[in-house]
């Protein structure tokens, strides 16, 4: 059965977070369509990866052979990582927008599975086309038109990371104006946000039935 990897990175739990609660709805239906399969779940925030180090950066780039101790042992955690997303039949990924880019855990999380010559910079890869959903949330609005548009780095960045990088087939849920109801000075924009977090879960339980059928026929 089908391997689901599901990262959230959000510092708020479930009910507080916009998009834990859209990853929910994903991984929800997911289950639904494949009641014997398989997820690996990590909380980047509950539980975060190592930022990248020296000695695990130099080690993807040296002989095996040659690492010293502190390499090996900060190279098999990458690899552990890596081996995750090389597994999975699917990847869903919540990615909040602070400050106008995604959370470091998440930053270090990439960092640690990007590796030139296995995940990057090498064609048809154990992960090359995996279907990854992003459900990339935010308190405001970045989309094309809007006054902060310049300011969206979220989607730019995991785009360029996850589909040019990596070579994963990438589809954005984006659930936003996430302050509006905690801002007053966003009051007016309430309706928006509640038509968007609705649109994003229903988003969300589509791709993921579409996802189970496509993974159904592959498999067939």
């Amino acid at each position: 059965m089908p391997t689901l990897l599901h990262i959230d990175s959000s510092v708020f739990p479930a009910s507080a977070s916009a998009s834990r609660s859209v990853t929910d709805a994903f991984r929800k239906v997911w289950e639904e369509q494949h009641p014997e399969g398989k997820v690996i779940y990590r909380d980047l925030a509950a539980d975060p990866v190592a930022h990248i180090s020296a000695a695990a950066h130099t080690a993807g780039f040296a002989d095996p052979d040659t690492h010293t101790p502190e390499q090996a042992a900060a190279f098999a955690e990458r690899v552990g990582l890596i081996e995750e997303l090389e597994r999975a039949d699917a990847v869903l990924i919540g990615a909040p927008m602070y400050n106008y880019a995604i959370p470091s855990t998440l930053k270090a999380w990439l960092d640690n599975v990007i590796l030139i010559g296995r995940t990057a910079a090498v064609e048809n890869h154990a992960a090359t086309g995996t279907p990854t959903v992003v459900v990339a949330s935010r308190g405001g609005s970045y989309a094309p038109g809007t006054p902060r548009e310049g300011y969206e780095y979220v989607q730019n960045y995991l785009r360029a990371v996850l589909s040019d990088t990596i070579g994963l087939d990438v589809t954005f849920i984006v659930p936003e104006l996430t302050m509006a109801p905690h801002n007053p000075a966003m009051a007016e924009l309430v309706p928006l946000f509640e038509a968007s977090r609705e649109r994003a879960h229903q988003e969300a339980a589509t791709v993921a039935k579409q996802l189970a059928e496509q993974l159904a026929t592959k498999a067939a």
